[in-house]
């Protein structure tokens, strides 16, 4: 494990924390809204952001659909690995399967992509992300709630990482259609 500041956060301190979505199956717009509302609803956590919503191609071997994609900043109190916990609880309500294999089509994936400036390297739990600076589909959105934020370990902010990897024509905004709307507001 290597440690930032926040290497070992006390119980009741709040971090910022920031969490990609992505689902390409079913009613993709009703799995990203029912993430969100899941994480207003857990007791330490206040989503104080939520990016636009992108559409992207997806990430793997075909047949798959594409993704839909977004971005959420929390505020809370959970320790990282208790906040993961809490997104692969969402996940499993919403019917990820994570036997069905790496690169394959999903109802709702959630990573965690940052947790305040903390650098954690354990079995299982990676943070930042670690091929978050990669991927314009976290970027984009990332970048519709957080900027100017440093990555701990890159030294570089997202802007910066979404103009390395950035292409107009494989991130399109999302025009939301008859399903279920992505909540926009944040939490009071």
């Amino acid at each position: 494990m290597t440690g930032g500041p926040l290497s070992h956060p006390s119980q009741g301190r709040e971090v910022d924390a920031y969490v990609a979505l992505g689902s390409n199956l079913g009613d993709r717009e009703a799995h990203l809204a029912a993430a969100i509302e899941a994480l207003r609803a857990r007791p330490a956590v206040r989503v104080t952001a939520v990016s636009a919503v992108y559409e992207t191609a997806p990430v793997g071997p075909p047949p798959q659909g594409p993704y839909l994609n977004a971005v959420v900043r929390l505020r809370t109190q959970l320790a990282p690995r208790a906040l993961l916990a809490c997104l692969l609880e969402i996940e499993a309500a919403r019917g990820r399967q994570r036997s069905a294999g790496r690169w394959s089509a999903r109802t709702l994936d959630l990573d965690l992509l940052f947790y305040g400036s903390l650098i954690l390297d354990e079995p299982g739990l990676r943070v930042p992300h670690p091929h978050l600076h990669e991927r314009a589909f976290v970027l984009e959105p990332l970048c519709d709630v957080a900027p100017g934020l440093l990555h701990p370990v890159l030294g570089k902010t997202v802007e910066d990482l979404a103009r390395n990897v950035r292409d107009p024509g494989t991130v399109v905004a999302f025009r939301p259609g008859s399903g279920a709307r992505i909540p926009e507001k944040a939490d009071e």
